[in-house]
């Protein structure tokens, strides 16, 4: 279907219909963030240009726009970016979608700093499992004299990483190692965040279809129990941390407990009750390396 020479708030109403009736929840501002895609204009500026006609060659990018997410790719993929904490991020294949869950690892691990003791020389902070750097990079917003290191399996994720890293102004601040989880990493850090994989593996395909089709799969199974990377993840950050050092990882629904525990077996102290998300799920869990 064509949709150039129609206004383009026909056009905004027609996908916005196209996609209600395809059970897509957020089918309204799909639309009109979609439109704007194609258009090149802002959200406000797809209001302001609501009676001016589509051209071909914006009808052609909107088509291949709407068939996207009709077949469940979402937004974020399409544009090939998000924002997290303010802070737009290019996405790629090897990248999950940052979302607004794991702001709440960000919001506790700065908690975290403001209550530990603030050493004598420049903070510093891992990401293990960075993906896009979106943790990373929120912290390094938010603290203008750290410096931080990413980690990833996929040296493709690292590149993403780098890029975002470059572009919001923090390449000088940070840098990007390719290791599995901190394998690599010998340095002490007063910060370690993760948000790494913990779907368990035959929840998989009960997924929506959004993060199930298009989230690379290594990001998201976290084996038979969804537990696999935090057995291998929190002793190797006990290691790393300095004295009084933080770690923060985000977890899935029901497993902050265990996690808990966990951190308590790699010699870690619990700080304070689980930080829930929006919606009232334990979603970041915290512990501390106290001096023994």
């Amino acid at each position: 279907m064509s949709f150039a020479g129609q206004t383009v708030e026909t056009v905004r109403r027609k996908l916005t219909v196209g996609f209600k009736s395809n059970a897509i929840e957020s089918a309204e501002l799909d639309a009109r963030i979609l439109v704007g895609a194609a258009l090149g204009l802002d959200l406000t500026g797809v209001i302001a240009a609501a009676s001016r006609l589509v051209t071909s060659d914006e009808s052609i990018r909107l088509e291949d726009f709407a068939r996207r997410r009709l077949e469940g790719e979402p937004v974020a993929r399409i544009l090939g970016a998000k924002e997290f904490w303010g802070l737009p991020l290019q996405l790629s294949a090897e990248t999950l979608v940052p979302r607004p869950d794991t702001e709440t690892v960000v919001e506790l691990a700065l908690e975290m700093l403001r209550a530990g003791p603030h050493p004598d020389r420049r903070l510093r902070i891992a990401d293990i499992g960075t993906g896009s750097g979106a943790i990373l990079l929120a912290l390094l917003s938010e603290l203008p004299d750290a410096y931080g290191l990413g980690t990833d399996i996929s040296v493709a994720a690292l590149r993403t990483a780098s890029t975002n890293a470059a572009r919001l102004g923090f390449a000088t601040r940070a840098d990007f190692v390719a290791c599995d989880y901190a394998a690599a990493l010998s340095d002490t850090f007063d910060l370690i965040v993760s948000n790494p994989p913990y779907i368990r593996s035959a929840e998989i395909v009960d997924l929506a279809t959004e993060v199930r089709d298009h989230d690379p799969l290594r990001a998201l199974d976290g084996g038979a129990d969804g537990l696999d990377a935090y057995r291998a993840l929190i002793p190797q950050a006990a290691r790393l941390l300095a004295h009084r050092g933080a770690l923060v990882v985000e977890v899935g629904h029901g497993q902050s407990g265990d996690i808990q525990g966990l951190m308590t077996a790699a010699g870690l102290t619990l700080k304070g009750p689980p930080k829930a998300d929006l919606a009232g799920v334990r979603r970041a869990v915290a512990g501390r390396k106290m001096p023994s």
